[in-house]
């Protein structure tokens, strides 16, 4: 079974861990297929329809992007307000299409996990602040989990981003 990911990641070009996970992606094109929202509408107007027929074929789908003002990019905002729809996602008998379905989200987070708690700088988990992410999935139906890698910033070592590679592949295998 292919998994899809859902990348959405304005400026990939600036993060060496997402372009070193995307290389490792596509050694294997008949396990993964990447489905890039910033490549595909760079003017940012979605085509309902072709996404909701995306998602319909795909089991295991993958969110990658990055964190940044605690939250997604404005695109996949967008393309989680127009492809969620009513009659579709949920509210009606014919609807949770994605029901069922595992879903996962993928984080790069530049800053060490010790930030993300009560005593960090941002006072809240990763696993809090993506709540509304959470409770989209289970509204939908579907089953949710996350990855998070921490402290990988521009800048850091080779070894580290390397270090990377296994996990998230293992995270995406598994989900």
């Amino acid at each position: 079974m292919k998994t899809l990911i859902i990348l959405t990641y304005p400026n990939l070009e600036d993060s060496l861990i997402n372009k070193r996970w995307l290389e490792e992606l596509r050694k294997f094109p008949n396990k993964y297929r990447v489905h890039n929202l910033y490549e595909s509408y760079p003017d940012g107007i979605i085509d309902v329809n072709k996404e909701q027929k995306l998602i319909e074929d795909y089991d295991h789908i993958i969110f990658q992007f990055p964190f940044y003002w605690f939250n997604c990019p404005p695109l996949l905002k967008s393309w989680l307000d127009l492809v969620l729809t009513y009659g579709w996602a949920y509210g009606s008998e014919s609807g949770y299409k994605v029901g069922g379905k595992r879903i996962g989200i993928v984080l790069s987070v530049g800053t060490d996990e010790k930030e993300y708690s009560k005593e960090g700088k941002y006072k809240f988990t990763i696993k809090e602040l993506l709540v509304p992410f959470e409770l989209t999935f289970i509204y939908i139906k579907a089953d949710y989990k996350g990855f998070y890698t921490y402290g990988i910033e521009v800048g850091s070592s080779v070894e580290a981003i390397e270090s990377s590679v296994a996990p998230y592949i293992n995270f995406i295998d598994k989900l």
